[in-house]
């Protein structure tokens, strides 16, 4: 109770100091002409099938602006704030699925006893083997227990309580959330509750044309389609709010940026044809990396369920574990097996450090002609998601030596640098009153999961691109008086170094496909003089054959007062199998994959499982096949 009360004081305290402070800047209690203060308390609870809250998340919102005018060179000088603080309360209301409470014991599948408890698995030598004091078998869960329960691959014991509570898997600097840290997001290291905090100026030439810059916390919005990011890549996202559901204003991360544009307005190009506006950006994060939040295992929203992937592997490298089905695997199973600490596992995160080299830098070229909104975009930056790279020294559990081993299942996690180039297209068709959009991106340096490869990963280009329309469309029969806007769209990827093989019992390489696509479409109408707003979220993962249905109702009761409520639901064939390297026996001449002629060491033979590769072929909308929820938000605007 101590810890709720700190944390909820904290919150009260930052969010009443810094509006006293905001408002004695102001003349008298009243913004003035050239001052505007707004924000909104907002309530969102959600339950989830099968759990119960899933989501009970009160936020107080505060944005301001104070426009100065002309200072010095320098005109329509502004200055921006918003602050936001979260405090969820289901860590405390349903504090046995996520909070101190969450998880319990734990039992694993073997192939010889059925089950065996985290703890019972074999121990070949002295070597394997865990000290079950320092990991015992209380506050977990199977990896992916809540997707399937049979024939679960590389299946492990996950500690699902805040890494203050229980510090097993807790990745230093990376995903290592204390209690507090969960229930109040805002209130952290990197001082969240500054949502925005920035200073907008203009220096006008002679020519007509403007160098407006916008200098501080904020998001830079480049792209021009929904859910799925193609373009608008500067800024990192915070899935483990509302995985990919909530809008992107709302979950992406501010970073401190100098953005500046220089506009030339209406200019010809050569004689006899000229753009109706034509500008050119500049935009350098030079904050500290910071990666997607993909939330951290006991959190309600962990996207790809990775988040426990990376648990679970570094209580394995820290601790030991058992690991199921893993000794002398088939695909009917295997072994349980109690491995020892630095073996198998996640090392450690690398996080980029702040310097020069690891800033990054944006540069686009936007326009208009007629009709027609287009982009040319290039960017160089960090990976946003974790690649893990194996190749690091382990402890060969048979002869106790110390080596790097080909296809050991053992990773540092790393950001690497990519560079993107790209574009982007907009057209209002007035004939058939249509607006089409189009994005693309070719991205360099890229690094996925392979098993065909020593380190188990590979580095592959990537095509992306996104194809949508937005029109209104009459249904008389359902609204006489008003249309409904229809907003479909295609997301497409394309990994061009892709690489994939038939072996024994199953395909190796690169799990996440070759070729895929995902299409969403938003059906909204309005009634009630546009204050009752229903509509229609979908998206289909066309390969991982898994789709998302997200009805809901917007009722505008007063011009401050809003309530929302819908549901997300999935439908699908859910979690996929692949490749886990079970089977790719790095420890020559003591393991050999049965039923495997000239096995070589570090070799997959293709045994495979649901976990912990198959996540990649299933997709954010196939991992979240047992997350449907109901949901009730409320606002009050201020």
């Amino acid at each position: 109770m101590q810890t709720k009360i700190k944390g909820l004081s904290l919150w009260c305290a930052v969010f009443s100091s810094t509006t006293a402070l905001t408002l004695a800047a102001l003349p008298g209690t009243v913004a003035a002409e050239d001052t505007r203060i707004n924000g909104f308390y907002e309530n969102a609870t959600y339950a989830r099938d099968g759990v119960g809250l899933s989501k009970f998340r009160n936020t107080i919102q505060l944005e301001g602006e104070k426009r100065i005018g002309n200072v010095g060179i320098f005109s329509n000088v502004s200055v921006n704030g918003t602050l936001r603080g979260t405090y969820d309360g289901v860590y405390d209301l349903n504090d046995d699925e996520y909070g101190s409470e969450a998880g319990g014991p734990i039992q694993l599948q073997d192939i010889a006893q059925g089950s065996v408890p985290h703890g019972g698995g074999i121990a070949p030598t002295p070597l394997f083997g865990f000290d079950i004091n320092e990991n015992p078998n209380d506050g977990m869960v199977v990896l992916g227990e809540h997707l399937h329960d049979q024939d679960n691959g590389v299946a492990f014991g996950v500690p699902v309580r805040p890494c203050d509570v229980d510090s097993r898997g807790c990745i230093d600097d990376y995903l290592d959330k204390d209690e507090d840290e969960l229930r109040f997001q805002e209130f952290n290291d990197r001082l969240d509750f500054i949502r925005e905090l920035y200073v907008d100026f203009d220096l006008n030439f002679d020519s007509g044309n403007v160098l407006s810059t916008r200098l501080g916390k904020q998001q830079v919005i480049w792209g021009r389609t929904d859910l799925f990011r193609v373009l608008d890549v500067i800024n990192p996202v915070d899935y483990s709010r509302n995985n990919i559901y909530d809008e992107l204003e709302d979950i992406r991360i501010p970073m401190w940026i100098l953005k500046t544009d220089y506009r030339m307005g209406p200019t010809e190009v050569f004689e006899g044809f000229a753009f109706d506006d034509l500008n050119f950006q500049v935009v350098w994060n030079f904050d500290e990396f910071r990666p997607h939040d993909i939330g951290q295992c006991g959190q309600p929203n962990v996207i790809l369920d990775a988040g426990c992937f990376f648990r679970g592997m570094n209580n394995l490298w820290e601790n030991g574990s058992t690991v199921a089905n893993f000794a002398g695997a088939t695909p009917d199973g295997g072994l349980a097996t109690d491995f020892g600490p630095g073996q198998i596992g996640i090392r450690r995160a690398n996080m980029p450090s702040w310097k020069l080299s690891n800033t990054q830098l944006g540069l686009k070229l936007e326009g208009v002609y007629g009709d027609l909104g287009f982009s040319l975009n290039a960017l160089t930056y960090r990976s946003q998601l974790p690649s893990l790279r194996g190749g690091i020294p382990a402890q060969n559990p048979f002869d106790g030596t110390t080596d790097v081993y080909p296809s050991l299942i053992a990773f540092d996690i790393h950001f690497p640098r990519v560079n993107l180039v790209g574009g982007s297209l907009d057209y209002y068709s007035q004939g058939i009153d249509t607006v089409f959009r189009f994005e693309t991106a070719y991205t360099s340096g890229e690094e996925f999961a392979n098993t065909l490869r020593e380190r188990l990963y590979s580095e592959s280009d990537v095509a992306r691109y996104v194809i949508g329309a937005d029109k209104n469309v009459f249904i008389p029969f359902l609204n006489e008086n008003q249309s409904f806007l229809f907003s479909g769209q295609i997301f497409g990827q394309h990994i061009l170094d892709h690489e994939r093989e038939q072996r024994t019992y199953g395909e190796a390489g690169i799990p996440d496909w070759e070729h895929n696509w995902i299409g969403t479409l938003l059906i909204q109408g309005f009634y009630m003089n546009n204050r009752l707003i229903p509509k229609l979220i979908t998206a289909h993962d066309f390969r991982a054959q898994a789709t998302t249905l997200a009805p809901s109702v917007d009722w505008i009761v007063t011009d401050r007062f809003k309530v929302s409520a819908g549901a997300n639901v999935k439908v699908g064939d859910g979690a996929r199998k692949f490749d886990d390297c079970r089977s790719c026996n790095p420890w020559d001449p003591f393991t050999q994959t049965p039923g495997v002629v000239n096995h070589q060491p570090g070799e997959s033979a293709g045994v495979g499982g649901f976990e912990p590769l198959g996540r990649f072929k299933s997709g954010p909308i196939g991992m979240a096949q047992e997350e449907d929820e109901v949901q009730l938000t409320v606002r009050y605007s201020f």
